[in-house]
């Protein structure tokens, strides 16, 4: 194996960050990406799912509620599922528990999503794998409105 110049710990710091999302991708993406569909969006106020996606709403991010439990969240129409959303979307936020990751991951990848973000907790390596593998972009535990905060409110963008 070649090295890399890196000692162990800095190389799987490296990849760790590689597997979250660098910098660069999450800047692109919230810079490029306005639809989002929000998978596991909820109603209730209380839930991280309702703050972060009226947030994204209030900074001008386009947001599908996708929660077969929800008809609307947030003056939005909700989807039962990703395959039943009638209109194109470019990134799907998830807020659910990690072992159902793989099957929106495979949903993503048919409804032609650019990314997958899962949310702060969120993480499966594999379903991480097929995503990029069918060429979309991946960011793992990683809260969206941390991160839009971060580089855009606070550089005053």
């Amino acid at each position: 194996m070649a090295s890399t110049g890196l000692s162990g710990h800095a190389r799987i710091r490296a990849s760790h960050a590689r597997r979250r999302g660098s910098p660069d991708l999450i800047s692109g993406v919230l810079e490029r990406s306005k639809t989002l569909a929000v998978v596991g969006l909820s109603s209730k106020p209380m839930r991280p799912s309702y703050g972060v996606a009226a947030y994204m709403k209030a900074h001008g991010y386009r947001i599908i509620p996708v929660n077969p439990r929800e008809e609307s969240v947030l003056g939005e129409k909700a989807y039962p599922s990703l395959a039943a959303v009638p209109e194109p979307f470019e990134v799907v936020v998830i807020f659910r528990r990690s072992e159902f990751v793989p099957a929106i991951v495979e949903s993503a990848i048919r409804q032609r999503a650019k990314v997958v973000w899962m949310q702060e907790g969120v993480e499966h390596e594999a379903a991480a794998r097929r995503a990029r593998r069918a060429g979309l972009d991946v960011i793992e535990d990683r809260c969206i409105l941390k991160e839009h905060a971060k580089r855009f409110v606070t550089e005053g963008i």
